[in-house]
């Protein structure tokens, strides 16, 4: 009798291969599962793909409100952006797709766990520490473990008969509702700009010549409206995608530090992350103190470090999550964005909680700040700053 295996599957160049691999070099029945985290793919074509490579059953899962909600939600409390560029949108769905996975496979009572996770990656740290914390079976990894290249996956594709489409031959592509991974082929050179073939959800030609304008409402935290329309958390973040992604807003290109030490070049398309993130964290500066903003950044650095390297499940993350929860409280109001021609910025903010006060800040008339009172002040903050200079001096002309 054969053993069976459960593999996470996109129908993807990678998956597609694995499944083959799986049954011809292990001997193993296998059982595939697509988590849908709004990568946007027809689940139906999935399903038959699965069944015709031979799969013994394949699930399909709709966590996209969870994915959200549990994923998403707190990356935006903790202005989550690894090295200040990446919203962390593969890394955010991986330990989620783990969690169904692991389900189905104690539904199932498989005996090994499978990815289709190269060596070179940070998807197999994500998916590997997400299995083991929850399980005991071998994981299987035949990309990784026979040091496949895409050149040798494409021929192995073609000899199956497997069919891989046009953008997945030249890039490798990663999708979900935050976010779209794209890398590979030109792009390995880092001096070679992406072609616009490359973006599908942000538009690169023929911008408005009009700016376009957001407002986004935000309660503890959490974006709840858009334009002054209440919308469900999925549909908020889609229609963000796509006016944003229309005024050419949303592209981050750069060199990013992978969790095994390479050094790789990423390009990604997050126009609806960009404005949330940018947007969520000037409300923040609103409405905590400079201290809060400060100390917070260092625990939103942190968080983001953790989710990016594979540990979602690490008690320190948990612990980051309570600081971040608790800073939430008073993080309510409304940013309004100005979105033209690719760029982006916050060109208002109002919150209840606002720690701006007009009448101390105006420098019209009818201020409440006593300005002799700082002559006092730039003395004392001053002082060790300067009486160390004449020190110097005094050192230097000793010499």
């Amino acid at each position: 009798m054969a053993q069976k295996g459960i593999l996470a599957f996109s129908g993807g160049l990678d998956t597609s291969v694995v499944v083959k691999y799986l049954q011809e070099e292990h001997n193993m029945d296998v059982v595939t599962v697509t988590v849908d985290v709004g990568q946007g793919d027809d689940h139906k074509k999935i399903a038959a793909k699965a069944k015709k490579l031979g799969v013994k059953k394949h699930y399909n899962i709709d966590a996209k409100k969870e994915f959200v909600e549990e994923y998403i939600f707190p990356s935006i409390k903790a202005n989550a952006l690894y090295q200040k560029k990446y919203c962390l949108a593969t890394a955010l769905a991986r330990p989620l797709i783990a969690k169904k996975v692991l389900e189905i496979a104690k539904k199932e009572k498989v005996s090994a766990l499978a990815h289709g996770c190269s060596g070179k990656g940070n998807d197999q740290v994500r998916f590997d520490i997400s299995l083991r914390s929850g399980s005991n079976l071998p994981i299987i990894a035949p990309i990784r473990d026979k040091n496949l290249d895409r050149e040798t996956e494409l021929a192995f594709a073609e000899k199956h008969g497997i069919s891989i489409d046009k953008v997945a031959k030249k890039f490798s592509i990663d999708q979900n509702l935050w976010g779209r991974a794209i890398e590979g082929g030109e792009l390995e050179d880092p001096f070679n700009e992406p072609p616009d073939e490359a973006f599908i959800w942000i538009q690169t030609k023929n911008l408005p010549d009009r700016p376009t304008y957001l407002e986004i409402t935000f309660e503890r935290g959490i974006p709840i409206a858009v334009d002054g329309k209440k919308l469900e958390p999925i549909k908020l973040i889609e229609y963000i995608n796509k006016k944003a992604g229309k005024a050419g807003v949303g592209i981050v290109d750069h060199i990013e530090d992978r969790v095994v030490g390479i050094k790789s070049r990423e390009v990604y398309e997050t126009p609806a992350a960009s404005c949330l993130i940018e947007a969520h964290q000037d409300l923040e500066k609103m409405v905590h103190s400079k201290h809060q903003n400060k100390f917070k950044s260092i625990i939103d650095d942190e968080w983001a470090y953790l989710a990016y390297s594979g540990l979602w499940n690490d008690p320190l993350k948990t612990d980051l999550d309570s600081f971040i929860e608790n800073s939430q409280r008073f993080v309510s109001g409304i940013v309004k964005l100005k979105l033209f021609k690719g760029s982006m910025r916050v060109v208002g903010r109002k919150s209840h909680y606002s720690l701006y006060n007009q009448e101390v800040a105006t420098y019209g008339k009818g201020s409440t700040f006593d300005q002799k009172l700082a002559k006092g002040f730039v003395e004392l903050w001053g002082i060790q700053s300067t009486e160390a200079n004449k020190l110097q001096e005094k050192r230097s002309t000793k010499t």
